[in-house]
């Protein structure tokens, strides 16, 4: 695999990971949360970066792609983490790029869907902050260092709880509070 497809990869790998990091814990009833009019629920963020990753995947395989509505939000979690791992799949068979370049494939569908996932920012449509903001439910922080991508864990984890912190993470060169 190429440097390029090996970056690409990655990316897919945090953006599994922040996606997972956001929905730790999260209640049932959380899918359907909506902060305001007009944002998105959970739910429609997840249904809406399938979609994206779907569309990001014909550029693999050629053809169209409609994310299917699926009514059941773990179905649609499961879903999601499905396609990612399809895409992540071409970059690293080698499966030529069609009529996109890898970086348009980052810069526009790629980043599209990270801007969706949960992060520690403070952006009110991110899954993290509406956990926190229909919940309070505290989000541990954390820095792009501390996710583990070395696996490249591409499927959605299983419940469960979170380890304490560590003050301070191997490679990265600020404290954490």
């Amino acid at each position: 695999m190429n440097e390029k497809r090996t970056l690409l990869k990655h990316f897919l790998a945090a953006l599994a990971y922040r996606t997972q990091k956001a929905l730790r814990g999260a209640p049932p009833d959380f899918a359907t949360f909506r902060a305001a009019a007009k944002v998105r629920t959970p739910h429609e963020l997840i249904q809406h970066m399938d979609g994206v990753l779907g569309y990001a995947r014909t550029f693999f395989v050629g053809g169209r792609y409609r994310a299917p509505v699926i009514p059941d939000f773990r179905v649609a979690v499961e879903h999601f983490h499905g396609t990612l791992a399809d895409v992540a799949r071409h970059l690293e068979s080698g499966t030529e790029f069609k009529d996109i370049t890898a970086e348009k494939l980052l810069k526009a569908l790629f980043s599209d869907a990270m801007t969706h996932a949960g992060s520690s920012t403070q952006r009110p449509t991110t899954n993290a902050n509406l956990t926190r903001c229909a919940y309070s439910a505290p989000c541990p922080s954390s820095t792009p260092c501390e996710a583990d991508l070395r696996h490249l864990r591409l499927r959605p984890l299983r419940s469960r709880t979170c380890s304490r912190r560590a003050k301070h993470h191997s490679g990265c060169e600020r404290q954490l509070s």
